[in-house]
């Protein structure tokens, strides 16, 4: 297993017709990292802007690596741009910080506290995100209570 950093140059590609950005990774995940499926890595755009994600094989020939919407504004970059990637096997635990009254919700529905353990880090990361980007009081609250029913109906994301 190599833990140093693969660094390389890519095109930023527009997935179909929708808002979403990936990137190709040129090299073969097999023989830089050991594995042939998902992989963790950590990820710097540009020499600035850190990511935590995964390559993946999305039925594609090479594994891609997602861009987030905000990853692009922060870069002031969109589809078709170059970007430099530096990109690291991410051997750390994924935790997500947990505010005081989220966790307090989720223990009060034990239920929904053992879905919501046994989530990707993805999923809780964007389900926190949600919750706590509220900009009411009010917002946030019912922001919470949704989350409990749409964890309980088996959504695994926001």
């Amino acid at each position: 297993m190599n833990t140093s950093s693969v660094r390389f140059h890519a095109v930023i590609l527009q997935n179909g017709s929708i808002n979403a950005a990936f990137i190709e990774f040129p090299f073969s995940a097999e023989e830089v990292f050991g594995k042939k499926g998902r992989i963790k890595v950590k990820v710097v755009f540009d020499g600035r802007i850190e990511y935590r994600g995964s390559l993946a094989r999305m039925k594609t020939e090479c594994h891609i690596l997602g861009i987030t919407r905000d990853i692009r504004q922060q870069l002031g970059k969109t589809f078709g741009d170059k970007i430099s990637v530096s990109v690291t096997e991410d051997l750390e635990e994924r935790t997500v910080e947990m505010p005081d009254d989220i966790l307090s919700v989720l223990v009060g529905n034990p239920e929904a506290k053992a879905l919501f353990d046994a989530m990707n880090y993805t999923h809780r990361k964007e389900y926190i995100r949600w919750i706590s980007e509220a900009k009411k009081p009010e917002t946030r609250e019912n922001r919470k209570k949704k989350m409990i029913e749409m964890i309980l109906s088996g959504k695994k994301g926001v």
